[in-house]
């Protein structure tokens, strides 16, 4: 009688228990030969333990990879050490940025801030007086108009990079790229000298929400184009095989195809712009009453009653309003990310 054994998966690859103890002894010897280097060398203080913690840990690594293993071993850890080096100093400032934020922002936290304006108080009033609910409507309505003009100008100039290709794509790719490095507050002046001063002569929120647009455009349109891309052209050649003119298999097929990385393109210029001052401060007029009409009167936001706290105010509250709308605003960016980094995970179609 015949007998079958399955074979076990082998993976010759994987770190094994004795690996790990080697490398983690090394890491220790690393700690204490670095302790050595700083009573022994004009290095001092935690900075300087930690270069000579990386710089010994490292060395020590690559010889037990090249004694254990081979030269190509040896240069793989050391990559990886780099590697993990640029990954702890890409999160310090981020950690120390949102850890900052919190501490000092949930101080200025309160249930009536979503419900208050500063119409009956000054930043330097008790912290439970007042409110940035105009602040918040403020930022929400300047975002939404800004919004409402950039996306189809900015999905009508993917479409054309993407669909269309006509003789204008290059230089307007290129216009695309040279408007995402403009600085914001570029944008605001161009609003400022070319609609505020000689047209309106008024600062409200339509003119925050144009200076904003200028910015979120680059965004949606590099994204969308990019999110177009990834449609399989085969999509294309069976809408125009079907009899579908390109302007039908466009909007019928390929667009619904990228309706998941479009959002992801919104999201994102969303939340380019809803954290920039510069523009806001020119053409806004920041007022601390509640205005629902951007058509009509000087209007609020998060970036402009941040800005005016820590400007006008010298005192705890003042400071605890600021890094309390820093929180809010934070949160709100994060919350945007998240959905992004969420929707354009997602299989595109």
């Amino acid at each position: 009688m015949t007998q079958t054994t399955t074979p076990k998966p082998q993976t010759p690859w994987a770190v094994t228990i004795q690996q790990r103890l080697s490398t983690a002894g090394l890491i220790t010897l690393g700690a204490l030969l670095a302790g050595v280097a700083i009573k022994t060398t004009g290095l001092s203080g935690k900075l300087g333990f930690a270069a000579a913690f990386f710089f010994i840990s490292t060395l020590l690594i690559f010889i037990q990879q090249f004694r254990l293993r081979d030269l190509a071993a040896a240069k793989d850890s050391l990559l990886s050490s780099l590697a993990s080096l640029a990954i702890v100093l890409t999160l310090i400032p981020i950690i120390s940025i949102v850890a900052t934020v919190v501490g000092k922002g949930y101080k200025g936290i309160h249930f009536g801030m979503f419900t208050n304006d500063m119409t009956m108080a000054s930043v330097n009033d008790p912290v439970n007086a007042g409110g940035l609910l105009h602040a918040l409507v403020g930022t929400i309505l300047m975002v939404g108009g800004a919004l409402l003009v950039s996306f189809p100008i900015g999905l009508l100039t993917a479409l054309y990079l993407t669909e269309i290709r006509g003789k204008l794509a290059r230089p307007i790719k290129f216009l695309v790229q040279a408007m995402s490095g403009v600085p914001s507050i570029v944008a605001g002046l161009f609003i400022l000298s070319i609609l505020v001063i000689p047209v309106t002569q008024e600062l409200n929120g339509l003119m925050g929400s144009l200076a904003l647009s200028i910015l979120m455009i680059p965004t949606i349109a590099r994204t969308s184009e990019e999110m177009l891309l990834l449609i399989p052209n085969d999509l294309r050649e069976a809408g125009v095989a079907l009899g579908a003119t390109q302007w039908r298999t466009v909007s019928g097929v390929v667009v619904p195809a990228a309706k998941s990385g479009l959002v992801t393109a919104v999201i994102l210029g969303v939340a380019r712009i809803i954290g920039e001052t510069a523009p806001i401060l020119l053409v806004s007029g920041g007022a601390d009453a509640l205005n629902l009409n951007p058509t009509s009167g000087a209007m609020g936001s998060l970036p402009f009653y941040i800005w005016k706290a820590f400007l006008t105010g010298g005192t705890e509250e003042a400071y605890a309003r600021a890094w309390g709308g820093m929180l809010i605003l934070l949160i709100l960016i994060v919350v945007l990310f998240g959905l992004a980094r969420y929707l354009s995970g997602r299989k595109v179609g």
